[in-house]
This record gives C-alpha cells, sequence and structure tokens, in this order.
C-alpha cells in the first residue's frame, strides 16, 4: 500500500515501511516499524520485519521519513490565551502579565488554554511537553484532562511555592508537601500524563521545601521544574538575600542533581556550568524566549562539550518543533560561535538530538521516549521529505533543522496513535476548539487586568514616526502600565458551535 490514510493509520497493530527512518545512529533506508500497544514492537531492515510480521499488511511511505516526536522541556500551557501580550516587553514579565492571566482563569478557560496550546504544539510536531506549573486556582486535573484528550504526552508540573516571591502570600510547608506527594501518586501509571513538581524561581520556595521536593522527586522517578538563572534582576535578588547566585543557593540547600530541570539557566558562571556538569542537572535551553524576552542566550555548545543534559523549550514562544531545532543553532552561532570562528556549531545532529531524545531525557521521559528503537513508545512523525526543501537530499539531520518546517508534517502519532493527520485531529473537533478560545480568551484578558510597559506594533509605529511621537510615546506608557489591556480593535468573533465540543465543566475534571 502506497498511500497511507489517516483510516489506515489507525490500525491498533501498524507495520510502517518509510523512505528514510531517524533511528539513533542517523538516517537510515529500508527500515520498517512495528507499532503495537503504544510501542515500537520491532524496528530493522525492512525483509526481516516483513518475514518476522506476516500481519498487518505494510504501509509503504515513499517520500517520507519516520522520525522521533519533538519534546517540548518546558512550557506554559494556561497562557496560551496571552499571545502577543508578551511582545516587545522587558524580562521578567511574569509579574504583570503571566501571573494575572492565570488567576483569571477559571475550569472552562484553563481547559482550553491548555487544550488550544496542546493543540498548537501536536500542529508543529511535540508529542510531549513539559508544563511548568500554572498559578491557576483550577485542580491540576483539568490541565491532565485536556492535555489527555488532545492527545499529547505531558509531564505535568504542580508548583511547591511556599514563600511569597511578590506575587503570592507565604503557605505552609506541610500543606505544600502533602499536596506534592498526592499529585505524585495521582498519576503514577498514567499513559500520557507523567508528573512533576515545579517551583516558580528559587526564591518562591524555602531551602526546606526546595530539598524535600528534589527528594520526593528522586524517589518517585520525577522531575522538579524551576526558573534558574533567567534574568539578571533574579540574579542580584538573590546575591543580595543569600550571598549566592541562583544555581549556587539550589546547590547549598541540596536541590541540584538529576531530578532538576532547571529552565533558561542563561546567565551562568563557569563555577555554575561546572555545577551543572557534576551534578547531573538538566537545562531546557529555550532559545526563542532568550530572543523574546530574556537578559542571555544558554552556552548550549558548551552545554554538549561537557555532557550536559539539555533539551530544547519553547516557553510557551509557538509550538513549532522546527523552527525551535533552528533557533537553538541560529542563536548559539550568533551568541557564541561566529565570534569564536566555530562553523559548524554542534552540527545538525546536536540540535535534532537535544530537541527529541535529549529532551525526553531531561524532562524524566529518557527511558520511555525519544527514540525510534524497540521497546520506546511509539511517539513519532511521519515527515513529508518528497517536496522542494529537501531535494536533492544531502545531509538529512541539517536539513531538517534549517530547512524543515510543519507544513511537512503528515502524521503526528502518540503512544502509538494517530493524534494529528495534515494539521487537525482525526477525532475530535479542532475548529471548534479554536473557536472558542477565540470566545473566551478576550474575557479572561480583561478579568486578569494584565499591564504592559509597550504599547501594541502600531501604536509604536505611530509613536515613533508620527509627528510629536515623543509625547505621544509617554502618554502610550502611561496609559498602558495604568489601566488594563484592551485590543486596540475588537476582532471579529467566529461563529460559536451548535454544540460546544468543550464543556464548562470537562468530564474528569470535577473536583
Amino acid at each position: 500500500m502506497t498511500d497511507p490514510t489517516p483510516d489506515r493509520l489507525r490500525d491498533d497493530v501498524l507495520l510502517l515501511v518509510p523512505e528514510v527512518t531517524l533511528t539513533p545512529d542517523g538516517p537510515m533506508e529500508r527500515q520498517a516499524v512495528v507499532v503495537r500497544d503504544g510501542v515500537f514492537l520491532d524496528v530493522g531492515p525492512v525483509e526481516r520485519i516483513v518475514r518476522a510480521h506476516p500481519s498487518p499488511a505494510p504501509v509503504r511511505l515513499p517520500g517520507h521519513v519516520l522520525m522521533p516526536g519533538f519534546v517540548d522541556t518546558h512550557h506554559h500551557l494556561t497562557q496560551s490565551f496571552g499571545g502577543s501580550l508578551a511582545f516587545g516587553e522587558p524580562s521578567e514579565i511574569f509579574r504583570r502579565v503571566w501571573v494575572p492571566l492565570e488567576r483569571a482563569l477559571d475550569e472552562e478557560s484553563a481547559y482550553v488554554a491548555a487544550k488550544l496550546a496542546a493543540l498548537e504544539s501536536l500542529r508543529g510536531g511535540f508529542t510531549a511537553v513539559a508544563e511548568s506549573g500554572t498559578r491557576a486556582a483550577v485542580d491540576m486535573d483539568v490541565l491532565a484532562s485536556a492535555t489527555r484528550d488532545a492527545g499529547i504526552r505531558c509531564v505535568l508540573g504542580l508548583v511547591c511555592n511556599d514563600a511569597s516571591d511578590g506575587t503570592g502570600a507565604d503557605a505552609d510547608p506541610d500543606t505544600v508537601l502533602a499536596a506534592a506527594e498526592r499529585h505524585l501518586a495521582r498519576y503514577d501509571g498514567d499513559v500520557l500524563v507523567h508528573p512533576s513538581l515545579a517551583v516558580s524561581v528559587p526564591e518562591a520556595a524555602t531551602a526546606r521545601t526546595l530539598a524535600a521536593t528534589a527528594r520526593l522527586a528522586a524517589e518517585a522517578g520525577a522531575v522538579v521544574q524551576i526558573h534558574v538563572n533567567e534574568h539578571l534582576v533574579a540574579v542580584e535578588r538573590s546575591l543580595v538575600r543569600h550571598g549566592l547566585r541562583p544555581l549556587e543557593y539550589l546547590h547549598q540547600v541540596g536541590a541540584l542533581g538529576p531530578q532538576l530541570l532547571a529552565a533558561h539557566a542563561t546567565l551562568l558562571t563557569p563555577a555554575e556550568v561546572t555545577l551543572l556538569a557534576e551534578s547531573g542537572t538538566a537545562v531546557s535551553y529555550n532559545p526563542v524566549a532568550s530572543a523574546w524576552k530574556g537578559n542571555a542566550v544558554a552556552p548550549a555548545t558548551t552545554f554538549a562539550e561537557r555532557g550536559i543534559r539539555f533539551g530544547l523549550g519553547t516557553d510557551g514562544t509557538r509550538g513549532d518543533g522546527f523552527r525551535l531545532a533552528d533557533a537553538a543553532e541560529f542563536a548559539q552561532r550568533l551568541a557564541y560561535n561566529l565570534g569564536s570562528g566555530d562553523s559548524s556549531c554542534g552540527a545538525g545532529w546536536t540540535w535534532l538530538e537535544r530537541a527529541t531524545a535529549g529532551g525526553a531525557d531531561a524532562a524524566g521521559l529518557g527511558r520511555l521516549a525519544g527514540r525510534v528503537t524497540a521497546g520506546a513508545a511509539a511517539d513519532f512523525l511521519l515527515v513529508d521529505i518528497g517536496g522542494p526543501e529537501m531535494q536533492p537530499s544531502w545531509d538529512l539531520p541539517w536539513e531538517l533543522v534549517r530547512r524543515g518546517n510543519r507544513d511537512q508534517l503528515t502524521a503526528v502519532f502518540v503512544a502509538g496513535r494517530l493524534r494529528l493527520w495534515q494539521g487537525w485531529p482525526p477525532d475530535w473537533d479542532g475548529p471548534a476548539l479554536v473557536r472558542r478560545a477565540a470566545e473566551l480568551g478576550p474575557l479572561v484578558i480583561r478579568r486578569a487586568e494584565v499591564t504592559r510597559a509597550h504599547p501594541t506594533s502600531v501604536s509604536a509605529r505611530d509613536r515613533a514616526t508620527g509627528p510629536g511621537h515623543t509625547a505621544a510615546r509617554h502618554s502610550a506608557v502611561a496609559t498602558a502600565t495604568a489601566t488594563p489591556v484592551q485590543p486596540d480593535r475588537t476582532p471579529r468573533p467566529f461563529p460559536a458551535p451548535a454544540t460546544p465540543s468543550v464543556p464548562a465543566e470537562p468530564e474528569g475534571c470535577r473536583r
């Protein structure tokens, strides 16, 4: 069979014969895979696989590469309604934008926001995301249900803050740690939801809680997600408060180790790089976030050279795995490698591997996902390489990093199930979700009273080019910081579906 159809790809057992299979050893032709019970049952030469598995009939995929799905090692699923509200803003915007937005969410809007983010991730080739904890006052099962219903794998972080970081009051450490233990047990054995703990920033938890969450996560085989050394002001606050930089402080209290997934880690001294290497701590390298609102770019090529575990994360910027891998290489080239004459910059394979297997390892999924190999979870992509982007092909890993794009995705599979076909889910109404998000998003933003330091792009253009632009600038900034965000214009609403596909109180989310 040469023309796959979504119905054929939804069989319980699949024998797939792509043109190229991206294996841990590199791209290989004349390989086949057998998918059953959510895993790769067998991977190997076509002749052997077909002989060993006489049924089902092979599905031949000419012009396609079968590759591992991308893993997003740092996401904020419930921030998807914010969109361009963060664009043009100075760093550390969570106090003015993200925390107010998330706290304005109710159960339905949190579910819709998370499922919308999951859909965008699937459309960009991500088969797993690490949710680093929401401030929304909803049960975590709302997010679990949203990602499970979308069909994406989720490392679901529960916020374990017990010290005020300027966005909330202190909490009882015993209560926080009891909730952490319940969360780790709640999703134990879940096919798609993998429990994780989270602390917003090191200053948001007491030393006792930082050490205890590290211990609980290590015992459970889970990860603790913490934003670390991202912004200069946070580094300086830590120096004033503790006499140590944030990563140094985490080391002092016993929170470093293989269970820690440190988000960003952009502002590092050589000594802190050594701490990462020696402790086995993993890092989420978030290059697009660095470009959009960060203070620096993490030294990822140094991480690779020092053997530091790291994956690639979006930080909720845009859900496109190909553009993320490209940005990862591009940011390193501009920030570090051009100056030293390093034209290779890790080569294409470094960034492709960190976007897949390396990301799975960093997020605590290394034994489960990220590779096309027998026994691994069947989280994979079918990528059309028959178009002009890849022809002729000389170095497929480099081409996927620099020339690949999500329009080439024919299918996305998670746990062996077809989750996306040509950009949309085959078994639930994606457009209806988008329409509901368009209705709910503006309501949430108005409730949130988000404030921004930067005007909209049109206002910025007008103040920069029009007469009296200096006075206009002062007026725009004063208005933006004094009043809630209001859109420049009201977008034409999408018609609501006759029967909403996203209930106000999703099944499985009731408390």
